[in-house]
């Protein structure tokens, strides 16, 4: 017998069609049956879901998120990992390949899909690196690993810095319309840096990164790409200068992508305060002018994705002193709030905001996602966009609780996440 739901009197939004209307959505077999006015027409025999008008849309998308397992489970599993994904609204979350060891093998990308089956929640799908073992010398088997499920190349926190490798790279990658994603930060002026540059990393007496070495990384990297015609995928920009090369690159045509992360858009380098290590990132906080500037880069769609840049480091690495503590935060179960607050400030539609959480990722990684369409997956979030309330990390289902979000007022609550038709999170209605 066909399983049935029928989600009664939502605010359906599809970022891919710009619908944004009150209605229905019926569930058949883990597929959206019918969308709109039909959709009840269609429902006999249906259990219901009452919406009570919240915002029904896809499942986000989130292209950047570090899992740990295999090798380093008492950071994060796939388990935990999975169940943060679901309170977010995640719906489709894909690891990095920064795992011990590194996902550089057919083998090692099979057992992410194995897993991700027998954990039974959201989707789990894996990046392979681009170079073996993360090192930056010899690359990997793209071919192999490509047929084998891997979505896209990176060598994860690490920029591919040797130009002919990333060159060999972007040439291979070409033969198989793959994607190569870059840690956009030249190694030489970044090493020994712990936050950016400027009149904050003085008065603090911390090493600076110069905010130069984003833009020289991709500046460098775009020459590449005019060369091969490879598609090229920028992680994390976070500078003003680096989106306006993107900007620049994709007015000539050239095959570029982008993602950024809720603390570049959220917070600037004030956030360290005196030392506050939960503020340590990778790129750095940045200035005002250069979060603005990622607003505008929202805006006006250069920047195409929003991921969490989830990484769930354990408390003894990140309560240290500054220089010695790790850089990054966990953003599964922030990421929506905090997009929505660039909604409730009137930077971003509500279809914009959707479009860069769900859409293009799924589009930039060529994923059977972020569409409400009859035939698509029912990967689906219901959210209240207006739900006051604030950030607390105590609740967060991530085994890590580092983010310097703890305690911010914000508006906006998961209350279900479906994927393929089946209930993995259940908020407070």
């Amino acid at each position: 017998m066909t399983a049935r739901t029928l989600l009664k009197n939502a605010r359906l939004l599809d970022p891919a069609t710009g619908l944004d209307q009150k209605g229905d959505l019926l569930v058949a077999d883990g597929k959206i049956a019918a969308v709109g006015s039909r959709a009840g027409a269609d429902s006999s025999g249906a259990s219901v879901i009452e919406c009570h008008g919240h915002c029904l849309a896809p499942g986000f998308v989130d292209m950047r998120v570090e899992l740990r397992e295999p090798g380093r489970e008492h950071e994060e599993t796939m388990q935990s990992g999975s169940a943060a994904a679901a309170a977010g609204g995640v719906t489709t979350m894909v690891a990095l390949p920064n795992t011990e060891p590194a996902i550089d093998d057919v083998a090692l990308v099979e057992f992410v899909a194995r897993r991700s089956r027998e954990i039974s929640g959201v989707h789990i799908r894996t990046y392979a690196a681009a170079t073996r073992g993360l090192k930056g010398r010899e690359i990997t088997e793209i071919g192999l690993l490509h047929s084998a499920g891997a979505v896209a190349f990176t060598d994860a926190n690490t920029a591919i810095s040797d130009a002919l490798v990333l060159r060999r790279a972007f040439s291979y990658a070409r033969t198989f319309d793959a994607l190569i994603v870059q840690h956009p930060e030249e190694p030489s002026l970044a090493t020994g840096g712990h936050m950016t540059e400027g009149e904050t990393a003085t008065r603090l007496g911390l090493s600076g990164i110069t905010p130069t070495a984003e833009v020289m990384m991709i500046d460098r990297d775009l020459r590449l790409v005019e060369i091969t015609g490879a598609r090229y995928h920028v992680a994390h920009v976070s500078t003003g200068a680096a989106i306006d090369a993107i900007r620049a690159a994709k007015t000539r045509g050239l095959p570029v992508t982008c993602d950024t992360a809720p603390p570049y858009f959220a917070l600037n380098e004030t956030a360290v305060g005196e030392y506050r290590t939960f503020a340590k990132l990778s790129p750095p906080l940045r200035s005002e002018g250069d979060r603005r500037a990622v607003v505008a880069g929202l805006r006006d769609g250069t920047i195409d994705a929003i991921a969490s840049d989830h990484s769930p480091h354990p408390q003894d690495s990140k309560r240290l002193p500054f220089a010695s503590a790790e850089a990054g935060i966990v953003g599964l179960e922030t990421m929506l709030p905090l997009t929505l607050e660039l909604v409730h400030n009137g930077h971003l539609t509500l279809l914009q905001a959707l479009r860069a959480l769900s859409q293009r990722p799924a589009e930039i990684l060529r994923l059977p996602a972020g569409r409400l369409a009859q035939g698509a997956p029912a990967d689906l979030v219901l959210f209240d966009l207006d739900r006051p309330g604030r950030i607390e990390i105590d609740g967060f289902r991530s085994k890590s609780k580092n983010s310097p979000f703890d305690g911010r007022p914000v508006q906006g609550r998961v209350l279900k996440t479906m994927v393929e038709g089946r209930i993995v999170f259940r908020g407070d209605n």
